[in-house]
């Protein structure tokens, strides 16, 4: 029996990502995954702003957006246009770049902070009791293994064995089948920007990886076979016409899969001493490519969370994450489905209404505003209680302060509270004094705000007890 605090099952970009946050926090986490080596598959191609925020706020962000190819939109449907450039972030745009950058880029951020990740375990049981969690696996060998945890973590992807050993329901319905995925050259590509269409049989998705690559997404009406059936050159070409009205030059496909689109959710994201996170706790529609950025925000949610009660705070800190990511992923699935039965309208009337009116809506700023905002996760907010500040739940920018940039300072790990301009920096919390003009802001771990206020007042070492367990003492 191996004892640690905490083990992650899944060794995908959500499970490296929790692993890598709690590591960092100074617990013990064990990491188990199937597969003897990294997936070399890279089924999700776009990191979103919300997502490059958590990952500058490790250090990792100018990394990985030098691994790929920014788009500052998306075109849509001839005449309708998504634009990203007015983001109020650092990163206005969505990263076009292939998953498996992320996936090793997260995985040794694990590693390096002090994450085990131990592959070629398929894990056959998960036990709860009152004091913890016995996690049962075999090795590739035969070899039984057993690992003993406080709490355990399913980031074991869509056909989850944890989510089935803990008896969680996926409920749901499948969407569309026969979904091509390819990496292909074009030799006379169109503009460096994600662009999508469809018509009345099929639809193609072009997303810019750089150097004339291209990731697509592209599907037949006509042509509906399992998923283990081989990508054809030629109807990935056709489709591709059919929509765009060229082919762009087709030349070599790199990589091919064919692949289904359910919309599931499971009705509760914590069992006990066990949490889903991921695809194992919620599938949707490719549009939008939200499924890896909800997974690995999913993971920063939870990971400080299960640092904070390993540390003394109060159980219910671990309930507040099925209550802010359920309702997140629920959006998630109702906004890409939305777009995917846009993308699949057959009748003519209604299609030629489609690109009207959603060009007619983008173009509004107000309008265009919020889907950038939701499409880049900027705009994700949680609740907070009476008498908060309405700041409470909300995403912090990254702020001017006298130490560097918000994401900067939250680097260091923990709370950090920013002070008013010219305010002393009280003791017991790690605190900085923001350069411009402002209330003073708690913000936690994942970049989110805790408390806002009157940094002379109580409130914000409430707010830390709250979520922590431990008051700071004044000086």
């Amino acid at each position: 029996m191996k004892n640690t605090d905490v083990v992650v099952i899944g060794a995908g970009p959500t499970g490296c990502m929790l692993a890598g946050e709690l590591a960092a926090a100074g617990r013990s986490v064990i990491v188990l995954d199937k597969r003897d080596a990294p997936s070399p598959l890279s089924r999700a191609f776009g990191v979103h702003a919300r997502t490059l925020e958590l990952l500058d706020a490790r250090g990792l962000a100018d990394e990985l957006v030098a691994s790929g190819a920014p788009s500052p939109g998306l075109k849509l449907w001839r005449g309708a246009e998504l634009n990203l450039a007015g983001l109020s972030s650092r990163f206005p745009f969505v990263l076009i770049t292939p998953q498996r950058n992320v996936d090793s880029l997260l995985e040794r951020h694990a590693r390096e902070q002090g994450a085990e990740i131990i592959r070629g375990i398929t894990v056959t049981g998960v036990q709860q009791d009152g004091d913890g969690v016995t996690v049962r696996g075999r090795d590739t060998s035969g070899e039984e293994h057993a690992f003993r945890a406080a709490y355990a973590v399913g980031a074991d992807g869509a056909h989850s064995a944890v989510r089935q050993m803990i008896g969680q329901p996926f409920p749901g319905k499948a969407v569309l089948r026969s979904i091509m995925l390819a990496d292909v050259e074009l030799r006379n590509p169109p503009d460096s920007i994600v662009t999508v269409n469809a018509v009345r049989d099929g639809f193609a998705f072009l997303a810019p990886y750089g150097d004339n690559l291209f990731r697509v997404i592209a599907w037949n009406r006509r042509h509906q076979v399992d998923d283990s059936a081989p990508v054809e050159r030629a109807e990935l070409r056709d489709v591709i016409e059919s929509a765009m009205g060229a082919d762009y030059g087709l030349g070599a496909v790199r990589w091919q899969s064919r692949f289904h689109s359910d919309e599931r959710q499971v009705p509760q994201y914590r069992t006990g001493r066990v949490f889903l996170a991921g695809d194992a706790a919620h599938v949707h529609s490719p549009a939008g490519g939200q499924g890896m950025n909800t997974g690995i925000q999913d993971a920063a949610n939870l990971g400080w969370k299960l640092a904070a009660v390993l540390g003394g705070a109060d159980d219910s800190v671990l309930d507040t994450y099925h209550a802010e990511r359920h309702p997140v992923g629920r959006m998630v699935l109702r906004t890409s489905g939305t777009t995917m039965r846009m993308m699949t309208l057959r009748p003519w009337v209604l299609r030629k209404l489609r690109n009207v009116v959603v060009a007619t809506l983008l173009r509004f700023p107000p309008t265009g505003g919020a889907v950038a905002k939701t499409f880049s996760g900027i705009g994700i907010r949680y609740g907070h209680r009476t008498g908060d500040s309405v700041l409470v739940g909300r995403r912090a920018e990254d702020i001017p302060t006298v130490a560097g940039r918000l994401h900067e300072v939250l680097r260091s790990g923990g709370f950090v509270l920013i002070t008013e301009r010219d305010v002393a920096v009280p003791s017991g919390v790690h605190a900085v004094t923001r350069l411009g003009d402002g209330p003073a802001l708690l913000v936690r771990p994942d970049g989110y705000i805790a408390w806002a206020g009157d940094s002379a007042s109580d409130g914000w070492r409430v707010a830390l007890k709250r979520w922590t367990g431990r008051m700071p003492v004044t000086a």
